[in-house]
């Protein structure tokens, strides 16, 4: 991996401050004292949102009609509104990662783009093409609608394509637009989707050439995917009128933390490996619960789990962009990284899935 870059809209949200925004859009009690409770508990300070007006000024996301009910956009204001901002977003961090790597635009061969928050065609990969200057033969990939674990597919397709063919270049890119989907209707699953997800984008450039002297990388030693069946209908994504919506039960972290210690050692096992040689750990911050979870059940120190509270507490869950933004805090530690040490990263979404990859610091 040659560097990873990180981009998130301008307007941010103050997570005490969405909170007292989505009580008062709450008419009943009960509700709102929940709402206060996740929102204090999520382990967020602020996040990331396209929406930069909600509910006040010139065209809001949030409407209300003349008795003071509050009309939520459709699903096609909101696609269309990801079509608008990733059509920026993307070239824009594509060239942010062209300026600060030694690679040029000629030499990519490959682009994957992953999104599980918005559709539209020509997508983010033709723009990418287009205004980075890229060949015209470039292959393009998107991975849609998978969730916060789409990252390790997409890296896993790179290295792949990287393997086949010595000079391969491929450009991999997350952008998320979670806050698009924004949903007010009275369920516990809602409110705590609410409460958690935020948009960001991140991108990263794999090839089989050695890494340029003077900064970190990441070689990419493997990858597992693995099911916990029984969480099938505790994590789901589906399209609805008024945006996507999220199936997010408060026991996804319970089914997590139970399991993930023999998914842990199945994938060590398919590596030859040992938990003793993993020395770094990158956890996807789906929510605060869940890292506690890995943490206790995996016996990891404090420091292990560093990178993933803290993108967490400044971002949110920025569905399969997180993960890059964990890696790249990891990478620009001035302390603690030391060529060799082997890394664990793990993420999670519907069905419910676990995907790992184990890398090397060089």
């Amino acid at each position: 991996m040659h560097g990873i870059e990180t981009l998130v809209p301008d307007s941010t949200y103050d997570q005490k401050a969405i909170s007292e925004t989505m009580q008062a859009l709450s008419p009943e009690p009960s509700r709102k004292r929940l709402i206060r409770a996740l929102y204090r508990a999520s382990g967020i300070d602020k996040r990331h949102s396209v929406i930069s007006n909600l509910s006040d000024g010139d065209d809001p996301f949030l409407s209300f009609d003349d008795q003071g009910k509050v009309i939520e956009p459709g699903t096609a204001k909101r696609n269309a509104l990801y079509s608008q901002h990733s059509r920026e977003m993307a070239p824009k961090l594509g060239k942010q990662l062209l300026a600060s790597t030694d690679f040029a635009p000629e030499e990519i061969t490959h682009v994957i783009t992953v999104s599980c928050t918005g559709f539209y065609n020509p997508g983010p990969d033709f723009h990418l093409v287009r205004e980075l200057g890229l060949s015209p033969h470039t292959q393009r990939y998107n991975l849609g609608f998978m969730g916060c674990y789409a990252a390790f597919p997409a890296l896993s397709m790179a290295r792949q394509f990287c393997q086949a063919d010595k000079k391969a270049v491929v450009l991999v890119l997350c952008l998320e637009l979670c806050s698009l989907h924004l949903n007010l209707r009275d369920s516990e699953d809602n409110l705590l989707g609410n409460a958690l997800f935020a948009d960001g984008a991140a991108a990263t450039l794999i090839s089989a050439r050695s890494p340029k002297p003077g900064r970190a990388h990441l070689k990419l030693d493997g990858f597992s995917s693995d099911l916990l069946p029984e969480g099938e209908q505790s994590m789901a994504w589906t399209l609805g009128d008024l945006g996507f919506e999220i199936a997010l039960s408060s026991y996804v972290p319970q089914i997590i933390g139970t399991r993930i210690e023999a998914v842990l050692d199945g994938v060590l096992a398919r590596q030859n490996m040992d938990r003793s040689k993993i020395e770094r750990w990158a956890i996807h911050p789906g929510g605060r619960a869940i890292v506690d979870k890995i943490e206790q059940s995996l016996g990891l120190l404090p420091e292990h789990t560093t990178a993933s509270r803290e993108i967490l507490r400044q971002y949110g869950n920025m569905s399969s962009a997180t993960i890059l933004f964990v890696l790249k805090a990891m990478l620009e530690e001035d302390a603690g990284n030391r060529p060799g040490q082997r890394l664990c990263a793990m993420a999670f979404g519907p069905g419910l899935s676990v995907e790992s990859a184990l890398m090397t610091l060089e």
